[in-house]
């Protein structure tokens, strides 16, 4: 049956917290970003198994100003929505995330076309992350989120004409027994309103469950079949962390439930790709609660296409996107194999950016903020050019262009042009999880102005150099690779971009992985350069291989 099979991930590598809806013959999903710029990242399908990625909704800082917010925080659980009209997104800052204090401000964003432009944000509420919306078959419509604390499920209309929430607010469901109430969805499905929500903790013990009211506020009524969907810990080669569901029903009425999901490698319990999003087939059964289609309440491998007879077997569909410029402006140069489509497995397949022109380039991250005048591709056409700033363990200013890791075996390469004059300078490449935790492999000097490679590795902000210096000799350009497999990665240079050579490390992948940083992202590769003497060097980017 495999061809007729969804594999899972759909969306691999740091894809976490997806939230779907079709429109017409359109799937979009959109996935948390957490300290990520730009925020919220926006995917589109016609097959819910093919998906491209498309410019984000939230790319000025009048919608978004992360800036000293810590790792793991800012953009949590997005929601998207769509009245028939319009196109709603709902997601949360979160500014910090201590103990019983998070500081947590939820907006509201529109557009009239997904590729927008979208609106600036409307201030929605400060109680609790994870909100969602719905858009009830009266025409009112709802703000959904959970309760600081874990406190429950809560509900308040939400008035488009005044663009505010207005009316009281209620606690309309206060969880399960599983506890940790999160990421809550209320859709209206016949006779019924159904509460989705995931619950035991975002780790290993994440889940699906469900409950239902015939009134909005409640009382409701648990499923007697919970979870509806969890991860078999016996079986480590299926998904694991499965939870953070949202629904959605095929042009044939078919329903599908996309998830949050993770792939540990070898048997072991620690994931460096992060959180990504799976998705299985479900059904109604007859007395009105959701099962997966597959028999079992584990999340599987692979799920049944729609039958609906639209199957893409060696190439996507793309759509032609025209939207504004970003301040990122990247052009994407690349050739996509089938290879690469059909997902080869545990394998990254590189994709080359060559800097040809000022376009836009949807794979790329920055941290936090726009990079603003310390991003060049104009002043030294067919090359990236970054200005240093802040090291990479800032919540602020960084230099950082990034990539996400999303397979165990993956690589990263660049050209790089950078004359550092001292310790304080340091230009190449980055392979990190956060602030708190990387690796920097790159040019940089001592005290006289001597030139060499360095591998740096920040454990939970702990900065060590892990090789002894490489001396240059009058080597302006230098060629950069990290290659990565499973639990291990190496450094290599070359002078001539043909004659490589080894370091000699073996890089620890363990610290980028969500178990040690106990985070919410994943691995990313970068091209990176940091000036901490406030002179900002300039360091110039032939190309990147990722």
């Amino acid at each position: 049956m495999g061809n007729y099979m969804i594999k899972n991930p759909i969306l691999r590598g740091f894809c976490p917290d997806p939230s779907v809806i079709r429109v017409g013959e359109d799937y979009y999903i959109v996935n948390s970003t957490f300290e990520w710029w730009p925020g919220v990242r926006l995917w589109h399908s016609r097959d819910l198994e093919h998906w491209e990625q498309l410019p984000s909704p939230l790319n000025r800082l009048s919608q978004l100003n992360m800036l000293g917010d810590p790792t793991s925080g800012g953009i949590w659980a997005p929601d998207i929505s769509y009245d028939g009209k319009r196109f709603y997104l709902v997601y949360t800052d979160v500014k910090t995330k201590k103990g019983r204090y998070y500081n947590n401000h939820n907006y509201l964003v529109w557009a009239d076309d997904i590729c927008g432009p979208w609106s600036d944000p409307v201030y929605l509420n400060s109680t609790g992350f994870d909100p969602s919306m719905l858009h009830d078959t009266d025409g009112k419509k709802y703000l959904v989120n959970m309760r600081n604390g874990f406190k429950g499920v809560l509900v308040q209309e939400y008035d488009p004409c005044l663009g505010r929430l207005t009316g009281e607010v209620r606690n309309v469901f206060s969880g399960t027994e599983l506890g940790f109430t999160e990421g809550p969805h209320i859709y209206h499905i016949g006779d019924f309103y159904y509460c989705l929500a995931a619950e035991g903790g975002t780790g290993y013990q994440h889940c699906v469950t469900m409950a239902r009211s015939r009134s909005l506020w409640g009382p409701y009524e648990v499923d007697p079949g919970n979870p509806v969907m969890l991860s078999d810990r016996r079986s480590p080669e299926l998904l694991q962390k499965c939870g953070h569901g949202d629904l959605v029903e095929t042009p044939y009425g078919e329903w599908y439930l996309v998830h949050l999901c993770a792939r540990p490698s070898g048997g072991r319990w620690q994931c460096v790709l992060g959180r990504e999003t799976g998705i299985q087939k479900v059904y109604w059964n007859d007395e009105g609660w959701l099962r997966l289609s597959c028999g079992r309440r584990f999340a599987q491998n692979e799920t049944e296409r729609p039958h609906d007879g639209r199957i893409l077997s060696n190439k996507m569909e793309r759509l032609s996107i025209v939207s504004e410029e970003t301040e990122m402006g990247i052009t994407e140069s690349r050739q996509l194999s089938e290879e690469s489509v059909c997902k080869h497995e545990n394998i990254q397949i590189a994709e080359k950016d060559v800097f040809a022109s000022h376009g836009r380039g949807v794979r790329y991250s920055l941290p936090r903020v726009p990079l603003g005048d310390c991003l060049s591709l104009t002043q030294r056409p067919g090359w990236l050019r970054l200005y240093g700033q802040e090291s990479l363990n800032s919540l602020h200013h960084v230099s950082l262009v990034a990539v996400r890791q999303t397979e165990y075996r993956a690589q990263a390469e660049t050209c790089v042009e950078c004359v550092p004059t001292c310790p304080e300078q340091i230009a190449g490449l980055s392979y990190m999880y956060d602030a708190a935790n990387f690796y920097l492999f790159g040019k940089t000097a001592d005290d006289e102005g001597r030139q060499y490679l360095t591998i740096v590795k920040s454990d939970r902000l702990e900065i060590t150099d892990v090789a002894d210096p490489i001396w240059l000799t009058d080597a302006e350009r230098i060629w950069l690779r990290i290659e990565a497999e499973d639990r291990a990665a190496r450094c290599l240079y070359s002078l001539d971009g043909q004659s490589w050579e080894d370091c000699g490390v073996s890089l620890d992948t363990d610290i980028l992985t969500d178990e040690h940083c106990r985070g919410f992202t994943g691995a990313h590769f970068g091209m990176y350069c940091h000036d901490m003497t406030g002179q900002k060097i300039k360091a110039d980017f032939d190309y990147f291989l990722c």
